[in-house]
């Protein structure tokens, strides 16, 4: 364990990461529902290290504990993931105009590495790596601002933005749409057009919210099989034992 780590605290990362994971807008009620014994068990600890960690993610929105029923990963509304969308928005946009001031060229260039392999012919068949490239696209223009606190904003966005993305990003014609936008974000980024880079940065994550105005209930109607965030622990146990 790290020096003055808690077990309540490496609970808190590896639930966490492991929600970061799912697409909580494609999975029907019981799958977002967490099981603290489970998880436990999972985890190779107690449950009470497990129920302070659940207490600290209901406080930063990631997970609904509600008595007598149980714990549910958090799902939004339609109009707080607009609202979520938007509010990335200012803060990719912000890390953007950032990137052109702090950022080095070869930090700047590896941007373009993210997309190198994806073509015109294959792009609709691969767009479940595109979606992941597409994602660390937005969260790379976030760390290149240099600026740990508008990162760690932008954490507590990161599962309801990333899965509407990945939700829609097969729609009509998004994903080259999405790439041609990309392309224009990193031409005004080599060049330190920090005002350019702000602008499609922003337009650019408006757009998704649009998107969502006009698609969200159709998104709701889908459902697809997924596994319970304990599940994808049973790979991330810990070397602590029992804790309590």
């Amino acid at each position: 364990m790290p020096p003055g780590a808690s077990v309540a605290h490496l609970a808190y990362q590896k639930i966490r990461d492991a929600i970061l994971e799912l697409d909580v807008y494609h999975c029907d009620a019981d799958a977002l529902r967490l099981d603290e014994k489970i998880l436990a068990a999972a985890l190779g600890i107690s449950r009470t290290p497990v129920r302070q960690a659940l207490v600290r993610l209901d406080h930063e929105g990631l997970v609904n504990i509600v008595p007598r029923r149980g714990v549910y990963i958090a799902r939004k509304s339609k109009d707080e993931i607009i609202e979520m969308i938007t509010v990335w928005a200012a803060l990719e946009s912000m890390a953007a105009r950032l990137t052109c001031e702090r950022a080095s060229d070869e930090e700047i260039a590896s941007l373009r590495t993210l997309f190198a392999t994806f073509g015109a012919d294959d792009l609709r068949l691969r767009l479940n790596e595109y979606s992941a490239a597409n994602f660390r696209f937005h969260q790379r223009v976030m760390e290149l601002g240099h600026a740990p606190l508008l990162v760690d904003m932008a954490n507590g966005l990161l599962v309801h933005v990333r899965a509407i993305r990945g939700s829609t990003i097969g729609d009509a014609d998004r994903a080259e749409r999405s790439i041609a936008d990309h392309v224009q974000i990193i031409e005004a980024l080599e060049d330190r057009d920090a005002h350019l880079a702000e602008r499609l940065v922003r337009d650019h994550a408006l757009a998704l919210a649009a998107h969502v105005e006009r698609t969200l209930e159709r998104l709701d109607g889908r459902v697809t099989e997924t596994r319970r965030a304990g599940h994808l622990l049973r790979t991330h146990r810990t070397d602590e034992g029992e804790a309590t």
